[in-house]
């Protein structure tokens, strides 16, 4: 358990989480009040600023930091670990998207139609969504603890990916059949297990901190792959030079944020 002196580092990864959540969720809200044109083009802003985000934390401060720190078997070990995470986010977004299909099918077979479908894929995303926010809060505790202005910057990250990501929830659960208070009611929720996941690590942080590098290693993990897996994907859907370039430009913008606080060190 945490010195009571360390309250302030709790009070700084709490607030991060709720920011996490009142953004993710504000900006969940606007985008059902957006119009359909607006809501398009402000997505593929979104998710351009999130990747370069993710990617420039990733390979500029988790990685760097995991391979430096003293508890590491070198840099091998470390990046053995990303490699492992990979697989294992790549493995559980694979069970999600076979279940949803498998019992896609079910339901044809019994003769559902679209709306009954859609509820279980919106169920289906509600509990991903929990999973993933849950996940976040232990890896934000665990990077705090080591480092607090590499834990703030792990935190702007997953804000950054948080609202791109609620935004197609939103989308998904409304298109589903669910109505917009019951949408916003179900995410409140969700975002609310990174506060649990946070809390709980918090408590066992002497346990985490003995394996902290291996910690970092999964957090970047995860990084890499909601930005090559999730995000970029969707950017490839706009192929004109101007899209792209804009594209471009925000990636770099979400980078030299990573930078800027790099050079801060």
């Amino acid at each position: 358990m945490p010195d009571p002196s360390a309250f302030s580092t709790l009070t700084w990864i709490l607030i991060l989480c709720a920011l996490a959540c009142v953004l993710s969720l504000a900006g969940g809200a606007a985008y059902l009040l957006m119009p359909s044109t607006w809501r398009s083009k402000t997505l593929a802003h979104l998710i351009s600023f999130a990747t370069g985000t993710l990617l420039g934390v990733t390979f500029l401060k988790l990685l760097p930091h995991a391979i430096e720190h003293p508890n590491a078997g070198g840099a091998e070990s470390v990046l053995a670990t990303v490699l492992l995470g990979i697989l294992v986010f790549f493995m559980l977004e694979k069970a999600l998207i076979w279940r949803h299909a498998h019992h896609g099918d079910d339901a044809a077979h019994a003769g559902h139609g679209h709306h009954g479908h859609g509820r279980h894929a919106g169920a289906l995303i509600m509990v991903g969504d929990s999973f993933h926010n849950f996940l976040d809060g232990v890896l934000l505790t665990a990077v705090f603890v080591s480092d607090i202005r590499l834990g703030i910057l792990t935190g702007l990250a997953m804000i950054a990916h948080e609202i791109p990501q609620e935004l197609g929830d939103f989308a998904i659960m409304i298109e589903s059949g669910f109505s917009r208070l019951l949408t916003f009611a179900l995410n409140g929720l969700a975002s609310l297990a990174m506060v649990a996941g946070a809390l709980l690590a918090w408590w066992r942080v002497d346990e985490i901190q003995t394996y902290m590098p291996y910690v970092l290693a999964f957090t970047s993990a995860s990084f890499i792959y909601i930005a090559v897996a999730d995000l970029i994907p969707a950017l490839h859907r706009g192929i004109r030079i101007r899209e792209s370039l804009g594209q471009l430009v925000l990636i770099a913008s979400g980078i030299s944020m990573a930078i800027l606080f790099h050079g801060a060190d």
